[in-house]
């Protein structure tokens, strides 16, 4: 464990350190509630939560699965937020974190409290109904909308008489998008002056109450989101997003992932040519040149149309799509891109125009934003285009199974210095945690090298669990090479055995949707032979219902990718076994990959051990930590790739494991 005291953590314990160390100690508050069990592991990072926030500091910590990480840092995040009047920002990657946060953890620590605090789930404000906007969509629903969009509109006008929050999780049957984008809170539609406090606006009142509020929840694309670009953060003063907050990122391993599609760029084909239609669709002759009775504008609406699309067939056609979704993007003036940006501002003028002549403030402000969004865009396909900014990575990425359509996207390579910036500058104070950091090595190198947090203080907590009892490690010598005729058909021999084994009860978590799919219509006829229901992701049901519905059949096995390998939370003798079908190397054929090991050879590093091989310990950890949810569950995890076994690098991958039994087959 390192501790971020300097005196080596032997010194006296501050007053609210004190409080908080008492608090989770055997007699304290917290064992006053039901199925309390003191841990010291939660006691401690507690203490070092409160200490950093008290200090005005940062930290990292890696608390290992079953510490009970979200109430070591609710309570002295609430206590101090209370007492110093500084907003408390926890910020996570997955919703169901999210939920468990406001509908248990934090209502059970505003019952353990003596003073009261408000705290509120914030979503991104698309999320939200505007009631201006909606008002003005039903009185000119003729010139915006079909007969079908119409009936839509007052769906979402009756739903809007009795929702409680306003946003779209309220709702039962999803809104049609095109017509919900009409009626949602945006930032320039809907502000405190257009929607005050009479107006009924759900997202305006919900920013009153988060002004109020000690504690906000959101998710790490929100956060990033409303921090907006590194310039402007940084002339922020005394907090992140709000005056004086301080933030906690639970789920941390995912920040670097998730700010670099924030804080890159990205041009849509299909949201550029939804940002045009709603001047003027020539399908529906419906839109805002139409509600202004503009012939002359929407005539050279139906005009431009067809030159964006082919820009974007332009751009298309010049990349090679044969290793996926992802074409990188290495020089500039690839492909000609004056006559769609000529047109944009062509549209601008066209708005500006409009805007002038129009008296009614909502539409004239309806026009600004549409034109706001083209100059936007058009700005972005100029700097894509250019290739201005030799620290990113440009590639287009192809989107859409039956209609094809692609993205203009950039990132920075190494997004060190820009997190650097955002949120480990001078006066601000931030808590890092998750149960996967680490990659070996305790004071966490690899990952605050990563998010440019080499000079934050780290610590490092074991989890409570007896893994040496709890938990079984197989390894298969004699798997195929994944490009061998026989691999698929090992790949379905062992899961037979180890599900068989478990009596199903398992997550197979693989690294390739084409695999994934390939090896599920296999084995299909032997799970329904067995009576075992077999959920496979990407075949329609939602992720969270899939897990549901694993949870309620007590023999069912699951097939998933990504998403199921983190963030999944599946307690109990539902889930005895964990079979990972490869180690889950990254693929180098991703653009923004492919530059990062790029980056790492030109400045004479050696990339897979330095980049390759930690990310994919990370990545198998979180596969891991799947199984073992609590004190009581056990179970086995089975790993079919031999290089865990056959290759030097092995060792890393199992130094990084818990300590538990292993056979090797």
């Amino acid at each position: 464990m390192i501790s971020i005291r300097e005196d080596g953590g032997n010194g006296s314990l501050s007053a609210f350190e004190q409080e908080i160390h008492g608090i989770f100690s055997e007699q304290g508050k917290l064992s006053h509630g039901a199925g309390f069990e003191f841990r010291k592991e939660q006691q401690d990072m507690a203490c070092a939560v409160a200490r950093t926030l008290e200090q005005g500091r940062q930290i990292v910590v890696e608390a290992g699965t079953g510490v009970g990480k979200s109430l070591a840092y609710l309570v002295p995040a609430a206590l101090h937020a209370i007492r110093t009047k500084r907003k408390a920002v926890i910020s996570t990657h997955t919703i169901s974190l999210q939920e468990q946060l406001i509908f248990k953890d934090i209502p059970f620590v505003q019952n353990l409290l003596d003073e009261d605090f408000e705290a509120l789930l914030m979503k991104g404000r698309q999320n939200y109904l505007c009631a201006t906007r909606l008002a003005r969509a039903l009185a000119h629903a003729a010139d915006l909308f079909t007969t079908e969009q119409k009936s839509e509109l007052e769906r979402i006008r009756d739903w809007s008489l009795t929702t409680k929050d306003g946003s779209l999780s309220d709702f039962l049957e999803q809104p049609d998008p095109a017509v919900w984008e009409e009626v949602r809170s945006e930032q320039h539609l809907c502000t405190p002056k257009m929607c005050g406090q009479n107006s009924g606006c759900h997202y305006q009142a919900l920013r009153r109450r988060i002004a109020g509020a000690h504690m906000v929840v959101l998710n790490h694309a929100l956060f990033f989101t409303l921090l907006g670009a590194v310039e402007d953060a940084e002339h922020r003063t005394g907090g992140l997003l709000f005056a004086n907050d301080f933030v906690i990122f639970d789920e941390a391993h995912t920040i670097e992932e998730v700010a670099s599609r924030h804080i890159g760029q990205e041009v849509s084909q299909l949201g550029l040519r939804r940002a045009i239609q709603r001047l003027y669709n020539p399908r529906t002759k419906r839109g805002l040149f139409q509600f202004l009775k503009n012939g002359s504008a929407c005539k050279a609406v139906a005009d431009i149309l067809p030159a964006s699309d082919s820009f974007f067939q332009a751009v298309t056609a010049k990349c090679s799509f044969k290793k996926g979704r992802d074409f990188r993007i290495r020089e500039a003036g690839w492909v000609d891109g004056g006559e769609v940006c000529t047109n944009l501002a062509r549209l601008g003028e066209l708005i500006a125009t409009e805007s002038a002549r129009c008296k009614e403030e909502i539409s004239a402000a309806e026009l600004q934003d549409a034109a706001r969004k083209l100059r936007s865009a058009r700005a972005a396909i100029t700097d894509f285009l250019a290739l201005d900014h030799p620290d990113h990575v440009y590639w287009v990425e192809k989107i859409g199974r039956q209609e094809q359509f692609c993205t203009l996207r950039s990132a920075p390579v190494d997004l060190a210095d820009a997190l650097r910036r955002l949120l480990f500058r001078e006066g601000a104070c931030s808590v890092l945690t998750s149960a996967t950091l680490s990659v070996g090595s305790p004071d966490l190198t690899y990952f605050r090298q990563r998010i440019g947090a080499e000079d934050v203080s780290a610590l490092q907590i074991g989890s409570p669990f007896d893994y040496e009892k709890q938990m079984q490690l197989h390894l298969v010598r004699q798997m195929p090479d994944p490009k061998d005729a026989g691999y698929e058909t090992a790949l379905e021999k062992w899961i037979a055995h180890f599900t068989d084994k478990s009596l199903a009860r398992a997550f197979v978590l693989f690294t390739s949707y084409q695999t994934m799919r390939a090896v599920s219509e296999k084995m299909e006829p032997h799970f329904a032979k067995k009576g075992w229901p077999l959920l496979v992701q990407g075949t329609g049901m939602p992720a969270q219902r899939m897990i549901r519905e694993f949870r309620e059949n007590s023999h069912s096995v699951l097939f998933g990718v990504s998403s199921f390998w983190t963030g999944v939370d599946v307690p109990g003798d539902a889930l005895s076994s964990v079979i990972i079908t490869r180690l889950p190397f990254a693929t180098p054929d991703h653009p923004l990959t492919e530059a990062r090991l790029e980056a790492i050879e030109s400045e004479g590093g050696r990339a897979f051990e330095s980049y390759s091989l930690p990310e994919a310990i990370l990545r198998l950890r979180q596969g891991v930590g799947r199984l073992i949810r609590s004190k009581s569950d056990t179970g086995t995890v089975v790993i079919l790739d031999s290089r865990i076994v056959n290759k030097p690098y092995g060792k890393s991958f199992l130094r990084a494991m818990p300590k538990c039994p292993v056979e090797i087959h």
